[in-house]
């Protein structure tokens, strides 16, 4: 009698399932970690906070994946080895709602939108799964290109300091402050004949701040660079994959023997804590910024398409229109979960999509239990403490690597599309690469335009979506090959 349980159902014995699941784990721990590190520092948030904002994503990545690899009911739960993280498509533009309102209120705004657009993106799953063809190559590329080039910012800023505050490159002379200050003081005392300093009056930085690229910071950041490099290049198989990983571990000890590592956060942090929801409050639920939420979660979406479509033929299991609801459905629940319990987007991680490629490694359970592993390390705070102890300059040279993998997964993708036969490509990304641009290079474009509209041009990633799709509309129409899309997807092994 024939075994008719497919490979994608078979469960495996507890020990294999549990090493293979931390195999799993091992390779999207350190993208999935960056995004809170990344968004919490730009809120400005205490590093308790920021290591809550980790604690709270692993929880909830481990939470979604159990979702997606189980099921639950018949409208969530692709019920494919899928590991769900953090995507890196959403960050740029929750930078932007942080540097516009830091601290606890920009938190709820991004929480708000966050919760908006997970609804929208439950509610639009069925519609999307059958958008595939409005995102050929051409455009998917493009988009995961300009992702990658604007997160690149921020891996150069973690190395040498933020352009502003106390690692900026240059801080106010001394000697200017305390003529200010003086002058000011002189025009206050009675009976002066002296104007008062103009309100809002500031000095603009013009010596060399010590703080900013420091050689020694730099020098920890080419270590877990080279790092990364030569694992890469010499170890074999998985070790290789979780390459960027042990490139931030040896940069941590190496920080840590230099004094640059404060561990005392660490050893004030509980052992064990719940992840609770609504950390900062009711969330604000912004119109426009939904909406910039939501076009992100479309793109994210239509990743993802390609990439269950991928899988299912890794997996040689046939994926219908109803399955690729239910996975896409499930993007948008995670995302809202995601925002109830003070965390971010979900998307499937593509890294982990190939590493079922690589091991051969067909079962769902194997990602159940990843699941599992990330919920416990959700609820180990001391684990977050310690990821949010590390130092930017270790966190930079291993972001040079993560960041630049995004923009090569883009060019890669690019690679695959007809350039020669059809010239109209070669222009889809030029103009869409060029808008997308925009405000990476000149921020305040849109300082004459309205308010209301700022959240939604002052991204990138979403310029260059809508470009690109726009532009695709109009060249080439809306015939396309899912085969195409599913090719793009087997390409692209980083978020």
């Amino acid at each position: 009698m024939t075994n008719a349980t497919h490979p994608v159902d078979e469960h495996l014995p507890t020990g294999k399932l549990a090493a293979l699941g931390l195999q799993h784990v091992l390779v999207m721990y350190a993208g999935a970690v960056a995004v809170p590190l990344i968004v919490g520092r730009a809120l400005k948030l205490s590093p308790e906070q920021v290591a809550m904002l980790i604690s709270a994503d692993l929880f909830c990545c481990g939470l979604v994946t159990l979702i997606q690899s189980l099921g639950a009911t018949q409208w969530f739960g692709i019920k494919l080895p899928v590991m769900m993280g953090v995507t890196f498509a959403s960050v740029a533009p929750m930078v932007a709602m942080a540097n516009a309102t830091p601290g606890a209120v920009g938190a709820q705004l991004i929480f708000g939108s966050i919760i908006g657009s997970g609804i929208v993106a439950i509610l639009i799953a069925p519609v999307v799964s059958r958008m595939l063809r409005f995102f050929p190559p051409v455009v998917t590329g493009t988009i995961i290109a300009v992702i990658g080039i604007s997160l690149m910012r921020i891996g150069i800023n973690w190395i040498f300091g933020n352009p502003f505050g106390p690692t900026a490159p240059s801080v106010v002379n001394p000697e200017h402050a305390k003529w200010l200050a003086d002058a000011a003081a002189a025009a206050a005392a009675p009976g002066s004949t002296l104007a008062p300093v103009p309100k809002g009056l500031a000095l603009v930085g013009s010596v060399p701040n010590p703080r900013y690229a420091d050689l020694g910071g730099i020098g920890v950041a080419a270590l877990v660079l080279s790092s990364i490099l030569l694992i890469s290049k010499f170890a074999k198989s998985f070790l290789a994959n979780i390459s960027v990983l042990l490139g931030i571990i040896i940069g941590g000890a190496v920080a840590a023997s230099l004094g640059l590592m404060n561990f005392d956060k660490v050893a004030k942090a509980e052992w064990f804590a719940l992840v609770l929801p609504l950390q900062f409050g009711m969330p604000v639920f912004d119109p426009v910024l939904i909406l910039t939420m939501s076009l992100v979660m479309i793109v994210v979406m239509i990743e993802s398409t390609g990439m269950f479509l991928a899988l299912g033929e890794m997996t040689g299991k046939s994926i219908s229109q109803p399955d690729l609801a239910r996975g896409l459905r499930t993007d948008g629940l995670g995302t809202l979960i995601g925002g109830l319990f003070n965390t971010f987007p979900y998307t499937s991680f593509s890294q982990n999509v190939g590493l079922v490629a690589l091991t051969g490694v067909r079962s769902r359970f194997v990602c159940v239990a990843g699941g599992v592993i990330l919920i416990v390390l959700g609820l180990l705070p001391k684990m977050s403490a310690l990821v949010e102890s590390l130092p930017t300059v270790v966190l930079g040279g291993a972001g040079l690597v993560m960041f630049g993998m995004v923009a090569a997964t883009g060019i890669r993708i690019l690679a695959g599309v007809d350039f020669k036969g059809n010239r109209f490509n070669a222009l889809i990304v030029a103009i869409s690469l060029g808008i997308g641009m925009v405000p990476l290079i000149a921020p305040n474009f849109k300082q004459w335009m309205p308010h209301g509209i700022h959240p939604l041009i002052e991204s990138g990633i979403l310029l260059a979506s809508i470009t690109a799709v726009l532009m695709n509309l109009f060249f080439n129409g809306s015939k396309g090959d899912d085969t195409a899309a599913i090719a793009a997807a087997k390409q692209a092994d980083a978020h």
